[in-house]
């Protein structure tokens, strides 16, 4: 990933492809995120264009037309394939070569749900990571042997190409990208309006077999993950945990997993390098006081884990990223931890 300001340039061009029998939801997806609910002067510019003649009909039945064809590729900084109809139907070799040449040009290209069929079609996914809804996972594998599918995230990034798994984790995935280009405080303000979590780090593990039912324990482990996301800078393990949650380790384990869809060490990690980019973004604690606060107590931990994740050192992520209002989540960690702030 690579870290982009948009203060001083030009707006980020994002282009979202749509085509005959697409479904309005993941149309919005998108739009809604890219397109609706940032700041005046928005940083990202949206255009959709028509992968097929139009007008283009939906899968709600009514009819799209008046778009830009796929010459409005040309420029765009991020093309967004949003889904695909049929798994078993080619998309159009027109859309094929243009999402090749796009991506041979640097372009950042981003299949949603069953969108990866389409970047996988144009060879794109070839000896990459990358995900697409879990019931059609299996299928994938077997069909593309050159991608390494992963069936139990919500998105993978693999260098400028990313793919998302289904539905809703759309959102997800254009959120991160809203985090990439314009930093994290700016995609937790965009996820509030849309009243949605910022990230989630669970994977869609969570949702491919039946969901167990809401238990006592469930509605506690829920109280216990907003407790914790508000005590990153303490201590934290396996076994703290589950005493706090008055639960064995292995019941505790089982149900975190199928809570969150995610092990309780991973689930820390995100949550904190989470924290970490907000507290880089929003305030002006010495790289040491915000490894302390998100919980990774030196510096040197902090930069380690945030440029693997991140591939980007912590200090050049602040300088890309900067802003104004304390976000609610800083708030709470300044109200419980004054002395670091006074410092």
């Amino acid at each position: 990933m690579t870290a982009r300001s948009t203060e001083a340039g030009p707006r980020i061009r994002v282009a979202v492809v749509a085509f005959d029998r697409i479904s309005p939801f993941h149309l919005a997806i998108p739009g809604v995120v890219f397109g609706e609910v940032l700041p005046t002067p928005p940083p990202f510019e949206l255009v959709f264009c028509a992968a097929e003649a139009q007008p283009l009909t939906t899968s709600a039945g009514y009819k799209i037309s008046g778009i830009s064809g796929l010459r409005a590729l040309h420029g765009a900084d991020v093309v967004v394939v949003p889904s695909w109809r049929d798994v078993n139907e080619r998309p159009p070799e027109r859309l094929l070569r243009a999402l090749s040449s796009a991506h041979a040009a640097g372009v950042q290209i981003v299949g949603l749900c069953l969108g990866a069929y389409v970047l996988a079609e144009a060879g794109l996914l070839d000896n990459r990571r990358a995900t697409t809804h879990w019931q059609f996972a299996e299928q994938m594998a077997k069909r593309f042997p050159a991608i390494q599918v992963e069936a139990d995230v919500l998105y993978i990034d693999d260098e400028g190409v990313m793919t998302s798994a289904g539905a809703a984790a759309g959102l997800d995935a254009c959120l991160e990208l809203v985090r990439q280009r314009v930093g994290a405080a700016q995609a937790g303000q965009i996820a509030r309006r849309l009243v949605i979590p910022p990230h989630r780090a669970g994977g869609q593990a969570q949702f491919i077999e039946q969901a167990l039912p809401v238990t006592t324990g469930g509605h506690c482990l829920s109280q216990l993950i907003e407790s914790v996301r508000k005590r990153l800078h303490e201590v934290h393990n396996l076994d703290s945990l589950a005493a706090e949650a008055r639960m064995s380790r292995r019941t505790f384990t089982r149900q975190f997993k199928a809570l969150t869809g995610s092990t309780v060490l991973t689930w820390l990690l995100t949550e904190r390098l989470h924290l970490a980019q907000q507290l880089l973004e929003r305030t002006d604690q010495s790289i040491e006081h915000v490894a302390e606060l998100a919980g990774f107590g030196s510096a040197e931990s902090l930069r380690y884990h945030f440029r693997a994740a991140f591939r980007i050192a912590p200090i050049d992520w602040r300088r890309s990223f900067r802003g104004e209002v304390l976000l609610p989540e800083i708030d709470a960690i300044m109200m419980s931890k004054p002395d670091f702030f006074a410092m």
